[in-house]
């Protein structure tokens, strides 16, 4: 197959949906198959890439480390008509997401849309953030959504919560794969000297990038906790961003800032590493469609503590593989993971083989085939629109059409902000 994906955010920029993007794409490639990465530039792209279209983009958008992709009239088609693509992939309903649907009915081809992210939770990096501003970030997913031929949710529980927004296309959950190769030759110890750690300290730490949107304020004063009912206990901190001064804020104020270690962004085997190092895995956000960084600390067989929210419920498994809390609750989060640095050898031992076992499942190649599979059946089956002629005149039509779906699509998702979202 001839697989474009067009994603708003990709490397080298650091997250889960720039992670997911290249997972796949170097999986399918692996399986035979060919991709194009449709991106913004970043800084600090590479000069030269294999098969992957840059967009000129405003860069760090509004102070942060989003790259905004320009509409260039025509600058994407040529390269797309010499691809020739079988099927096209949105990562998001906005900016590349119009470029996606677009370029999908240009080309008579299915339209695929993943729902990375609870888009509601991200306004804050727009101006007039606001209710309202949140229920049309929203009701313009779902709009986009109904657009598409088929819809892959990363989690059972957000694709339960599409269906309950209003998207009627069919929906399929499948996780972002892991890497569990790079999994395999990770040495905690070696990423407790990488990150400054004394190898006897009882690590609690987390990953990701630290901004607003994960509830890191809640995290380091929980966490903070931790470590003035454990003397021996530090917090390693993996990412970046300016959540950064709330973490050391909240460690300062506990006294325990000495104990607090913020190593940055680290990638590849230092990344693996530090998972390694760690000995409980803390995630608080209430924003995730997947808990991606939950399962890669699996991966490295850590049990995790986490809020029940979406994405983290389909991951973790409360007195399994970790402890997933009702309550948002600094103090039981706390006690939680002091309970679980406690626990006898032989019954961490349990969570950490329950940990693999759960990363396992969401191996790459396993989530990969499912997609593959998915794409299969709608070139096999026909797709939402198809229109079986090759004319110029279907092929203008076939625009004109999308054309107006998506701006029909985004006034029903103003209209939709008059009244309580759904969710």
């Amino acid at each position: 197959m001839q697989i474009v994906m067009m994603t708003n955010t990709y490397l080298p920029m650091v997250g889960g949906v720039s992670r997911s993007v290249a997972g796949f794409a170097q999986a399918f490639r692996a399986a035979g198959h060919r991709v194009l990465v449709v991106a913004p530039t970043f800084p600090g792209t590479p000069p030269t890439e294999d098969d992957v279209a840059r967009m000129p983009a405003i860069q760090r958008f509004y102070g942060s480390e989003f790259s905004v992709g320009l509409p260039v009239p025509g600058m994407l088609l040529p390269r797309l008509e010499r691809f020739a693509p079988d099927i096209i992939h949105a990562h998001h309903p906005f900016l590349l997401g119009d470029t996606a649907l677009r370029s999908a009915a240009h080309f008579n081809v299915p339209a695929v849309f993943t729902h990375h992210t609870m888009y509601e939770h991200y306004t804050h990096y727009v101006p007039g953030n606001s209710p309202a501003m949140r229920q049309f970030a929203a009701a313009l997913a779902t709009e986009f959504a109904n657009l598409c031929d088929h819809v892959i949710a990363p989690s059972g529980s957000i694709a339960e919560i599409l269906r309950r927004r209003g998207v009627t296309v069919p929906i399929t959950a499948i996780p972002s794969g892991i890497d569990l190769g790079r999994f395999a030759t990770a040495q905690g110890p070696r990423g407790r000297i990488t990150c400054g750690i004394p190898p006897n300290a009882r690590v609690v730490g987390h990953v990701g990038r630290l901004t607003k949107e994960k509830n890191l304020g809640f995290l380091a004063r929980a966490v903070a906790r931790v470590l003035r009912k454990r003397p021996d206990a530090w917090f390693l901190v993996v990412g970046s961003g300016p959540a950064e001064a709330e973490i050391r804020i909240a460690c300062e104020a506990a006294e325990v800032a000495g104990r607090l270690l913020l190593a940055g962004r680290l990638d590849n085997q230092e990344l693996a590493d530090a998972y390694a190092a760690m000995d409980v895995f803390a995630f608080a956000s209430l924003s995730e469609t997947q808990g991606l960084v939950l399962a890669e600390a699996m991966a490295a067989g850590i049990p995790g503590v986490a809020i029940d929210a979406p994405g983290a419920r389909d991951v973790l498994i409360d007195g399994v593989n970790g402890r997933l809390l009702e309550t948002a609750d600094e103090e039981v989060f706390a006690t939680a993971t002091v309970d679980l640095l406690d626990l006898p050898t032989q019954r961490l031992d349990d969570f950490r083989c329950q940990a693999r076992a759960t990363a396992a499942s969401l191996a790459m190649p396993i989530c990969a085939e499912r997609v593959l599979r998915l794409y299969e059946s709608l070139l096999g089956g026909g797709h939402r629109g198809a229109i079986h002629d090759p004319s110029p005149w279907a092929a203008g039509l076939r625009r004109l059409d999308e054309e107006w779906n998506l701006l029909a699509g985004k006034g029903a998702a103003l209209l939709r902000t008059e009244s309580p979202a759904d969710a």
